[in-house]
């Protein structure tokens, strides 16, 4: 049984409002919200969101010396079930929580972070 629906893709960058302006670009989508570490991309069904990163280093894509780096953020209705049946699923809480009252970062059976969220209506 599905517990959540994909809400947004996080990508690391150096530059959210250079990157997210891009985006918006590239897609038509408008920017929903921006501070100078973190911009929001509003997709309608998803979001990009562009997450500054210190000393970003750019992907070496199709080689791995400097792998990807994004994460998935799933939104849910009820943060405390659905991080209780991702650990069931195999993630691990991960150790830093930067708001865990509006989203829980977790780490999936490889390593990868990812973000179970409150919907953005939810969100304080």
């Amino acid at each position: 049984m599905a517990i959540s629906h994909l809400a947004a893709v996080g990508v690391d960058c150096a530059d959210p409002l250079a990157l997210a302006n891009f985006y918006t670009r590239l897609t038509g989508w408008k920017v929903a919200f921006s501070s100078d570490h973190f911009v929001a991309v509003d997709g309608g069904s998803l979001w990009l969101t562009f997450h500054r990163v210190a000393d970003y280093r750019a992907p070496t894509w199709p080689m791995s010396q400097v792998p990807k780096q994004l994460h998935l953020d799933f939104e849910v209705d009820d943060l405390d079930a659905a991080q209780a049946d991702a650990i069931e699923s195999g993630a691990v809480i991960a150790d830093v929580q930067p708001r865990p009252e509006a989203w829980r970062v977790l780490l999936d059976p490889e390593g990868h972070p990812f973000c179970l969220c409150m919907p953005l209506s939810r969100r304080s």
